[in-house]
């Protein structure tokens, strides 16, 4: 997959797929679910996939909303892999059970994500590790696909030390573990208070694998600095919404603003020249990442910025 995204620029490395706006939990700090959103329809799931399978799309991860609460998830991980793509999610963890993950080992999944952002519940997160520390034993002993933990600082968790211990945790029982900076509404940068910056280091520090190798752009973030680098969102990167539409992420919404069945290998070149304005403050990991694939090469001719209402201005680029 890499090999192949170093070779062509023209094809997404990584597209974000909502099945399920609903979930079954209430993070205070998330803004990307609702109570009242029925399941995106199978056979649309099915075309939003195959499109994204002919723009060449190397991986597609599921995410939410919960994913789990979408009741026709197996098939839509079967289309995925379909398609040649890896099939991924994130999803908080609590509907998992034994039953669920030999089904999830059928169906082909390659990887999940579960972010756990505290030991015990409260009221910013109930993402607990008291709560979902069966889930992860369960995970352990029957997946048959790569799972990651990610713990998070910042935006209000209470205690710091919480990523240490979940990590630990994580660790133990043969997992990835890594760390990720809660962001504000628009996905821009919230600097760390002291402690959640001495934990996240001590995280960053410890012997890295996978994903958490690409995490650099976080030290600034930690440290309060804006990051130089060249967002590839819309183009390596896309974040399809449960209405289908094409968003440079979950906190940027509005444009491109494209049906995924209408957006054009002509699109992903268009943004892939595009510098947007919200990328020197932007703390969105998976974007960072996917980007730093392209970090060296092509530099973008045109900006935008993103404005109230998702409305955007374009100018050309310095």
């Amino acid at each position: 997959m890499v090999a192949r995204a170093l070779f062509s620029t023209g094809h997404p490395v990584l597209a974000q797929i909502v099945p399920a706006r609903f979930c079954n939990l209430s993070c205070a700090y998330c803004n990307e679910y609702d109570k009242v959103s029925k399941p995106v329809p199978l056979e649309e799931m099915y075309r939003r996939i195959d499109h994204l399978g002919s723009l060449g799309t190397a991986m597609i991860g599921i995410s939410g909303g919960e994913p789990l609460t979408h009741p026709d998830l197996d098939d839509v991980i079967r289309r995925i892999r379909k398609t040649g793509a890896i099939a991924g999610m994130i999803t908080n963890g609590y509907l998992l059970n034994v039953e669920r993950i030999e089904r999830l080992n059928r169906a082909g999944l390659d990887h999940m994500q579960i972010s756990i952002d505290n030991v015990n519940p409260d009221e910013i997160s109930k993402k607990s590790l008291k709560v979902l520390d069966k889930k992860l034993e369960m995970l352990a002993q029957y997946a048959e696909f790569h799972v990651n933990i990610n713990s998070v600082v910042g935006g209000g968790i209470r205690n710091p030390n919480d990523a240490l211990v979940i990590g630990r945790r994580a660790l133990a029982l043969g997992f990835e573990s890594t760390i990720g900076i809660i962001h504000d509404g628009d996905g821009q940068l919230k600097p760390l208070k002291p402690e959640e910056a001495r934990v996240f280091f001590e995280m960053t520090n410890r012997r890295k694998t996978n994903y958490a190798q690409f995490d650099k752009f976080q030290t600034a973030i930690a440290e309060g600095r804006a990051n130089d680098w060249r967002c590839r969102a819309g183009a390596r990167y896309l974040y399809i919404c449960e209405d289908g539409l094409v968003h440079y992420c979950s906190q940027q919404r509005g444009y491109p603003g494209v049906p995924i069945a209408e957006y054009t290998r002509e699109d992903v070149k268009r943004e892939f020249l595009t510098a947007k304005s919200c990328a020197p403050n932007c703390t969105i990991g998976c974007v960072h990442r996917i980007s730093y694939i392209d970090h060296w090469r092509a530099p973008q001719t045109t900006t935008v910025s993103p404005g109230p209402g998702g409305l955007v201005q374009i100018q050309p680029a310095d």
